[in-house]
């Protein structure tokens, strides 16, 4: 089946089934690797897109859900205003270790700040929630997204 959808501000067309995830379009049909596999089952994180600026999970969202919906893929974040200030303040405090989570966690951040400009440490911590980071991160992350919300 042929699926119009909108990435990054451009138009694309790919034929899949219907229940094909999001994950895998992106990855499989238009190779864009930036948006990781983790757990498949919506656990991890490490799927986040937004679509219409909502973070969602890619690995469970099938592509006859998408409809009309913007997506957001980690390399397209950094043309919005929160997305430009979560992945400054990503480098400045040096958050990645092995960097796999790390999409995930600034689609998640950025959706955070997107919606919520000033968020306080319990906003951060719901927000983040399910964003898992094996390295260990967590402390630096918040210390990124709380000087992205200042800047």
């Amino acid at each position: 089946m042929a699926i119009k959808l909108t990435i990054n501000g451009r138009v694309r067309q790919v034929t899949a089934p219907p229940d094909k995830p999001l994950l895998w379009v992106l990855r499989e049909d238009l190779n864009m690797v930036g948006t990781k596999f983790g757990c498949g089952a919506g656990l991890c994180g490490a799927c986040t897109v937004h679509l219409d600026g909502v973070a969602v999970r890619a690995c469970q969202t099938p592509i006859s859900a998408v409809g009309a919906a913007r997506i957001t893929t980690i390399e397209g974040v950094a043309a919005t205003p929160a997305g430009k200030r979560v992945t400054a303040s990503w480098i400045a405090h040096d958050v990645p270790q092995c960097g796999y989570c790390q999409a995930g966690q600034v689609m998640a951040a950025t959706a955070l700040l997107a919606s919520n400009p000033k968020p306080a440490d319990a906003d951060i911590d719901a927000a983040m929630a399910g964003n898992i980071c094996r390295c260990a991160t967590y402390n630096r992350i918040r210390a990124a997204i709380r000087a992205a919300a200042q800047a």
